[in-house]
């Protein structure tokens, strides 16, 4: 049976769902991208599975699209609809001024921070044979610099970057998904590639990595596994690049400098808070560490903070400190120590 059979028959629900399983992981990252949530990405790749169900007879109308390009362009849509009924996704410094008070704030109300993504579900995308178009997912477009800078363009303008910049799509396949004029597609290229550009810099790539940590990179990462669980702040110091930053969604607050950072570590590190234990995880293509803290009278080392590191030069430039714990199972991490 083919493919457009599998979609214009409505007995074979269960054919379309095993076709559909196999773009859900590519799909769920395209929907992350655009929304700057986890959790939002999962429900999106639902909605557009049901859309698409909805829609299974006008699949192939055209005579042209593909099942992936088909989906895409109902999950980009699906996400377009979000996007115009809710604010932006956002990260602590685009809210509060730097500082390092002693207890952060309560997150204000209904504000949608950004969420990191598990590396674990990114592993399985990859192209099938018979889909030419697909393309593993790039560690520079799904790495947190990127989510957060896009999360600043219009919706409109954020859907143009990804299929054209990310995806590779043509300005007439994009022009169409989103039922605009070629020359407005372009349009809105120009303009999200040079807000990009303001957000992240001509040169942002001299501080990409490759896809797989190498040995110093391991080695920063077991140093700062130890330090944490030693609570060592003298040791954590000397990871850091003088100028690192630390922020702490979904905290409205944000460490600027080396001092700031070991500040904000005194309370984690203190013996009335508890006893820290850390495991190596991967988000976002970047190194992460998953924090368990056991307080005192307890036995059990429960999820604290997932940490995202960005490293520059053998040092941490910068952490994310997502205080998320309810992301954990996501990552394939235990739910207690």
């Amino acid at each position: 049976m083919s493919s457009a059979e599998q979609l214009t028959d409505p007995r074979e629900e269960s054919a379309f769902a095993a076709l559909f399983e196999r773009h859900r992981g590519e799909l769920q990252a395209h929907c992350y991208r655009m929304l700057g949530s986890f959790e939002d990405s999962e429900d999106l790749v639902q909605e557009t599975f049901l859309r698409a169900w909805r829609k299974r007879a006008t699949f192939g109308a055209d005579g042209r699209s593909s099942v992936r390009a088909w989906l895409y362009r109902i999950a980009t849509n699906a996400c377009l609809d979000v996007l115009r009924s809710r604010p932006r996704r956002v990260l602590p410094p685009q809210v509060a001024a730097a500082g390092a008070p002693a207890a952060p704030p309560s997150p204000p109300v209904d504000l949608p921070w950004l969420q990191p993504y598990p590396d674990r579900l990114l592993e399985p995308i990859s192209p099938a044979a018979d889909e030419p178009g697909a393309v593993i997912v790039a560690r520079e477009t799904i790495e947190l610099a990127f989510i957060a800078a896009i999360q600043h363009l219009p919706p409109r303008q954020r859907a143009v970057l990804i299929l054209r910049d990310v995806l590779g799509w043509s300005a007439k396949d994009t022009a169409s998904t989103l039922e605009a004029s070629v020359a407005s597609a372009n349009s809105a290229l120009q303009r999200a590639r040079a807000t990009l550009r303001d957000r992240l810099g001509e040169r942002r790539t001299e501080w990409a990595r490759s896809s797989e940590p190498n040995e110093e990179e391991r080695e920063l990462l077991r140093r700062y596994v130890d330090a944490h669980e030693r609570a060592d702040a003298d040791a954590l110091a000397e990871l850091l690049w003088e100028d690192a930053r630390l922020t702490m969604p979904p905290h409205p607050v944000w460490y600027a400098g080396r001092e700031a950072i070991l500040i904000a570590s005194e309370k984690g590190f203190d013996p009335e808070f508890g006893h820290l234990r850390s495991v190596v995880a991967g988000a976002n293509m970047q190194p992460a560490v998953a924090h368990y803290l056991r307080r005192p009278g307890e036995s059990a080392y429960q999820p604290l903070a997932l940490d995202v590191l960005r490293t520059e030069g053998g040092r941490i430039a910068e952490i994310t400190s997502f205080v998320f714990p309810e992301l954990f199972p996501a990552f394939g991490l235990p739910s207690t120590l």
